[in-house]
């Protein structure tokens, strides 16, 4: 059965720009994008036209990436395709808050001994270190300015930061958890699964709901995901396009 209160998820991209994010976007018409340093995500309504798409490539100008996330319009023959990547969407099935997750939740198997170096929680100051965890991890797209569309949790290993997530899109009532990456020598310890269980207490905290997308291919993390509590929504085919 439908849940009907994750009808604002069907335009996570465009109901966050409509709303709590505003203030981290560009608008004309119907079409919306975020600010490039902050997102690449634009959002045009599903029945777009010639006009939306117009004013779309207005805000982004010549030549430039639109990543329309699970946006289903297809944009006209003269926008160059980029990429197209199957995944799903992921949804906390309800108010309740996470059991503490064993230490080992990532591999599925729960190592003692492993020291609990503790969830710090990131700001301005560690945009760099975090800029250097997603080139090394590739959890998905992450500019200098992404971090103000959330709160980012992190773990430090003696200074170093070794793990993290936050919170990206904001449609009404709900928060997406993004950005989950560890460096590869700290896998195996639990810190992807510590990180979701305190971010998704945090929204559940505010009387939200966490939901988040994760890619097809990625079976490690919908596993881990699922061991946490969520329930997959449905599938979604994520697109990017170049501008004419």
């Amino acid at each position: 059965m439908e849940d009907r209160d994750a009808v604002a998820l069907d335009d996570p991209v465009g109901a966050s720009l409509r709303g709590a994010h505003a203030h981290l976007g560009r608008r004309a018409g119907r079409a919306a994008t975020y600010l490039p340093d902050v997102a690449t995500f634009s959002a045009v309504p599903a029945d777009a036209g010639a006009a939306e798409w117009a004013d779309l490539a207005g805000l982004l100008g010549p030549d430039a990436f639109a990543d329309m996330f699970s946006c289903p319009a297809i944009p006209p023959s003269d926008w160059e395709p980029v990429f197209v990547l199957e995944g799903r969407q992921l949804i906390w099935p309800g108010s309740g808050r996470p059991g503490p997750p064993d230490a080992g939740a990532e591999t599925g198997r729960a190592d003692k001994g492993v020291a609990d170096t503790g969830i710090v929680e990131l700001g301005p100051d560690d945009v760099p270190e975090m800029l250097d965890l997603v080139e090394r991890t590739r959890p998905g797209p992450f500019w200098p300015r992404t971090h103000e569309l959330g709160t980012y949790l992190g773990v430090r290993d003696q200074g170093t930061l070794v793990a993290m997530a936050g919170e990206r899109l904001r449609p009404p009532g709900w928060t997406e958890i993004s950005a989950v990456c560890t460096a590869p020598e700290a896998r195996g310890q639990g810190h992807a699964a510590r990180l979701v269980s305190a971010l998704v207490a945090r929204v559940v905290a505010r009387d939200e709901r966490p939901f988040l997308h994760v890619a097809e291919a990625n079976t490690a993390a919908i596993a881990l995901y699922e061991r946490l509590g969520f329930k997959t929504r449905r599938d979604v085919t994520f697109r990017g396009f170049r501008t004419p």
